[in-house]
């Protein structure tokens, strides 16, 4: 079930607030072209690149604006099956490189995206695993 929500990446309703329009099927090598749109309506354009995609298991994407390592984000999803595989455990991460970095992050409102992509993730497989 998560790895069904997290591959429905043409699917933009109840996405992130910085993820409103990514339309793309998670394969390595892929580009998607999300435009985003922060709550402070803020504006960018990054172009994401999937790197591994492991159904049921791993899904990491980079982020680049532009030109290398002016800003990289490495946004990875790990699923671990827990309880004898009848749930599962979603663990992600973004690390974020280069010289625009300092100017760019705000610790806060990546908390907030981060708790924001969990809940609709959590909400999306629970809704389906009932069904």
């Amino acid at each position: 079930m998560v790895w069904e929500v997290l591959a429905e990446l043409e699917d933009t309703a109840g996405r992130t607030a910085i993820e409103r329009s990514i339309d793309a099927i998670p394969v390595v090598g892929g580009r998607l072209r999300p435009e985003r749109s922060a709550p402070d309506g803020r504006n960018g354009f990054l172009e994401p690149e999937i790197l591994i995609a492991e159904e049921d298991r791993r899904l990491v994407r980079l982020d680049r604006a532009g030109v290398p390592f002016a800003f990289d984000s490495y946004h990875e999803f790990h699923l671990e099956p827990i309880d004898g595989g009848r749930r599962t455990r979603l663990l992600q991460r973004e690390t974020a490189r280069g010289a625009l970095v300092p100017l760019a992050f705000d610790e806060r409102r990546l908390e907030r995206e981060f708790e924001e992509r969990n809940r609709t993730i959590r909400e999306r497989a629970e809704s389906r695993a009932r069904a």
